[in-house]
């Protein structure tokens, strides 16, 4: 939920499956300047919504292990408050695939919350049955089943800065095909027709952001006309989804091994955005889990 007004008091609903990075995410938010209220019972809610006694920046940790947990109550609470005058609601939702979630159960031996006496795989399968109404209604998605706690602080920063206006932001990000398509993106853009550069014996061991491999995609015939029609195409979609009242939207650009072609186009792309004036963030995701790789390896 996006508003025009840059005083509007932000009210934040965070959720998502548990394992997800719920509890990092308030707690970058408590830093951020809001007020935090985590596991909220929900016959709590209409008090705390209570808009004469909002003074600042909300944020609310709905866990769906509570008792009195419902989606409809949460969902009927963020209509109720759109549209009130100086407040802004908005829902958070953590995302995470679930063979990740299971990885990080397994890792720290925790009994999954829904599924104490079973196995965590049919306790992440419950949980995300009764969170996903949530998650089609989330105003802001972040997908952490490739981020670290530190890589989670930015994206939830990037998102609810302290001062930031409701206006749309822009994630744009480079992908390998190999490892499948990201989550939880707004547009895709395969660039496997461009001129591939690894098999350039002298280009192949470097990546997009080095000069002279962006020089080499860029003089492939087809690159000019398919940058100059993805920044059409934004220019038009852009400030659509932004009137819709979307808050970010996510373009990811993917070629074979997201190393060189994909990352010169998310690099330009991001570039020419933020010229424009969009608020952008720029993610690379095989680059980030092969520096992941090698740090761990020292």
């Amino acid at each position: 939920m996006t508003t025009s007004d840059p005083t509007a008091r932000r009210i934040v609903f965070v959720t998502g499956p548990s394992g997800a990075g719920r509890s990092s995410a308030l707690n970058v938010l408590e830093d951020a300047g809001f007020e935090v209220v985590d596991n909220l019972p929900l016959r709590l809610l209409p008090a705390v919504l209570d808009e004469a006694g909002i003074n600042r920046d909300l944020a609310l940790g709905i866990d769906p292990r509570n008792r009195d947990f419902s989606t409809n109550i949460i969902i009927d609470s963020l209509g109720r408050l759109t549209g009130v005058a100086g407040l802004a609601p908005e829902l958070l939702y953590l995302d995470c695939s679930t063979d990740v979630l299971l990885r990080r159960f397994s890792e720290t031996r925790r009994r999954h919350p829904l599924a104490p006496d079973d196995r965590p795989s049919e306790g992440i399968i419950r949980e995300l049955e009764m969170l996903a109404p949530l998650r089609a209604r989330a105003d802001v998605l972040i997908d952490t089943s490739d981020l670290n706690v530190h890589q989670l602080r930015a994206e939830v920063e990037h998102w609810f800065a302290p001062g930031g206006q409701h206006k749309l932001a822009v994630s744009v990000q480079s992908f390998s095909y190999k490892r499948g398509l990201p989550r939880s993106v707004d547009m895709v853009l395969d660039c496997r027709f461009l001129t591939n550069p690894y098999w350039v014996p002298d280009l192949r061991h470097l990546n997009g952001t080095d000069a002279v491999v962006a020089d080499h995609v860029m003089q492939d015939p087809s690159f000019a006309p398919f940058e100059e029609k993805v920044g059409d195409l934004c220019q038009l979609l852009l400030p659509a989804y932004r009137n819709e009242g979307k808050s970010y939207l996510s373009i990811a650009f993917g070629c074979t091994g997201g190393q060189h072609r994909s990352v010169v186009m998310a690099e330009r792309q991001a570039l020419r955005l933020a010229e424009q004036g969009w608020q952008v963030s720029i993610r690379h995701r095989e680059l980030d889990l092969r520096k992941r790789e090698e740090a761990g390896a020292r």
